[in-house]
């Protein structure tokens, strides 16, 4: 796993091959830790009004494309 800029990076050109793994460590560093509801999707909240929320769950170790478009989007 790379910097959180490579990741980023990584997420602008290739969005189909990011590991959940990498797409949980951006989330983190931009919007803290993730409530856990006990279910396979990590919540995290943002800090912009309406108080939106990031939702990522994991898909066999990749992250789903449109959750990955999400987060670019949100950071």
């Amino acid at each position: 796993m790379g910097t959180t800029k490579k990741i980023i990076e990584k997420m602008q050109n290739e969005p189909a091959n990011i590991r959940f793994s990498e797409l949980k460590r951006v989330c983190t560093e931009f919007f803290g830790n993730p409530r856990s509801s006990g279910s396979s999707h990590l919540i995290f909240k943002t800090p912009w009004q309406g108080n939106p929320r990031i939702n990522i769950q994991n898909d066999n170790g990749k992250a789903k494309i449109y959750q990955v478009k999400q987060v670019l989007l949100d950071h």
